[in-house]
């Protein structure tokens, strides 16, 4: 059996992240294995993966800011927001200058209100959105306010007269969608645009460098866990060295005093054990979550 902590994999095209973790169970010969940030089928790169115990920090991952690389193809509207999907409009996007690119993007940085795209998994009514697309419904999400720190332009290639490919380096925080960017990209050109390659390079401090593939991990099977649950929250959280008697109240949920460290954070007993992510409030450091080994 696996430890418990977390993998960084490095998603190959084509498959669902629950395709990943199914992938995953059988390897680590755990059912308790969960991800931290739904990647779509067409798009590749990080994935967290938490194995055992670990996958209770996933939502802490699934909130942490996230890096990409996209392609958006200017010149093409469709009805996802990515190559996955029905041409809707063609406009030829030949005359669209490379300066007028560079500020649709440069528009798209730092704090927006962003509207998801209509094929997503966000919910609608108790039913996903691309469900309802996909049944044919008309679906208009309610837009939201996300950070783009960083959006370069990599290239601006012209290979065919009527539409122009677009590779841009993002840096944004959880819940953008890069499909959207593309989207609104062709909305201010008039062309239309959509995403044609999408690669998530870093999510938090994890990196496309520490990731592996599936056939690495299907190779070191069962011991797939590149990062022990203690490491894993020692590189995502600062950290509290707790004494002996505090590591005993923490690990039965009891409150500590605050020590000032802005949170959540994780507090870790004597023995080098991971006992606890904790935030501080109202004068007492509590858990968020109580994660001492059993």
């Amino acid at each position: 059996m696996s430890s418990d902590g977390l993998i960084v994999v490095d998603k190959p095209g084509g498959m669902t992240s629950h395709d990943v973790v199914a992938r995953i169970r059988r390897l680590a010969r755990t059912r308790r294995v969960g991800h931290g940030g739904t990647l779509d089928p067409m798009a590749t790169g990080v994935l967290i993966i938490g194995v055992g115990r670990a996958t209770r920090l996933l939502t802490y991952v699934i909130g942490a800011g996230k890096s990409y690389t996209a392609t958006i193809r200017l010149g093409q509207a469709t009805i996802t927001d990515d190559v996955e999907g029905e041409v809707t409009a063609t406009t030829p996007a030949g005359g669209v200058t490379d300066e007028a690119i560079r500020a649709g993007l440069a528009a798209q940085t730092g704090e927006i209100d962003q509207v998801p795209s209509a094929v997503s998994a966000i919910k609608v009514d108790g039913q996903r959105a691309y469900k309802r697309v996909r049944d044919g419904e008309t679906v208009a999400l309610a837009a939201r306010r996300v950070t783009i720190s960083r959006l370069d332009v990599l290239a601006i290639r012209r290979d065919t007269p009527d539409v122009v490919d677009v590779d841009v380096d993002v840096t944004c925080s959880s819940g953008t969608y890069i499909r959207a960017i593309a989207r609104d990209l062709g909305v201010t050109l008039g062309v239309g645009g959509h995403l044609t390659a999408l690669r998530r390079t870093a999510v938090g401090g994890f990196t496309l460098a520490e990731a592996a593939t599936l056939a690495e991990l299907e190779e070191r099977s069962p011991e797939v866990v590149d990062l022990p649950i203690g490491a894993a929250a020692r590189r995502f959280f600062s950290v509290r060295e707790a004494s002996t008697d505090e590591a005993k109240v923490l690990s039965h949920g009891g409150p500590l005093d605050p020590v000032g460290i802005d949170g959540p954070y994780a507090v870790f007993g004597p023995d080098g054990d991971l006992i606890a992510i904790v935030r501080e409030r109202g004068g007492r450091a509590r858990a968020e979550i109580v994660l001492a080994p059993a």
